[in-house]
């Protein structure tokens, strides 16, 4: 009696393997491609939300300090001046009091410094020293603090107090014994993406109050005809 031949499954061919698994692999290479674009795009998302968050709170930071400038002494002229207020274009210093608890160690010397990082790009760095009262040298407080990093051209500038007749002038250097400048320019231009806003920040306090020659304390309250 002859057996009937068994009929088992069709085995696949090594050709429809090799084009399975090239499939296969294109296929992961794609999901690759996919989660890569997706992480870089989330990484990206939040290193310009830190940025800004950093321009933020860098223009906040200066905004209130350059405002509580005070009328004290930094340092005095070969003459014996008192200079109230100090700058370049890429440097300047005044004395302001902190906020929060390091307030409470009275007025500070601070200086905002752009600091060259070494690779065509520079730093604006904020340093602190506590003012002693019997008028001996500043004690520095720490090492100084980034503001903002990653700066490609940064400039500041000092505009003068306005009189009856004419607005104050703009310039890129302040060492006037006889008034604190009305405003304070920072221009910066960053590297990347993100915007450094102009930041004009007025200064309250008029130093000629102190010296006894005109009459209003505050800057901003100065009757003036020109803009």
């Amino acid at each position: 009696m002859t057996p009937f031949p068994a009929h088992g499954a069709r085995g696949f061919t090594l050709l429809e393997v090799l084009g399975a698994l090239a499939l296969f692999a294109l296929l992961l290479l794609g999901v690759y491609s996919g989660v890569r674009t997706a992480t870089h795009t989330v990484r990206s998302g939040e290193a310009s939300i830190e940025r800004m968050d950093e321009v933020r709170s860098a223009q906040q930071f200066l905004r209130r300090e350059i405002a509580q400038a005070r009328a004290v002494p930094l340092e005095r002229t070969d003459k014996g001046d008192p200079l109230y207020f100090k700058g370049d274009a890429h440097e300047f210093r005044f004395v302001a009091p902190l906020p929060g608890y390091l307030g409470k160690l009275g007025p500070q010397l601070q200086q905002l410094k752009l600091v060259s990082n070494g690779d065509g790009t520079s730093r604006l760095e904020a340093s602190f020293a506590v003012m002693p009262p019997d008028g001996s040298a500043p004690k520095p407080l720490g090492e100084p603090e980034v503001l903002v990093d990653r700066i490609r051209e940064g400039k500041f500038s000092y505009r003068a107090p306005d009189t009856q007749d004419h607005a104050g002038q703009w310039g890129d250097s302040w060492d006037d014994t006889r008034a604190m400048p009305r405003i304070v320019r920072v221009a910066l231009q960053l590297d990347g993406g993100t915007s450094w806003p102009l930041l004009d920040a007025p200064l309250r306090v008029d130093v000629t109050a102190v010296q006894g020659q005109a009459v209003d304390l505050l800057q901003g309250l100065q009757r003036r005809n020109v803009q």
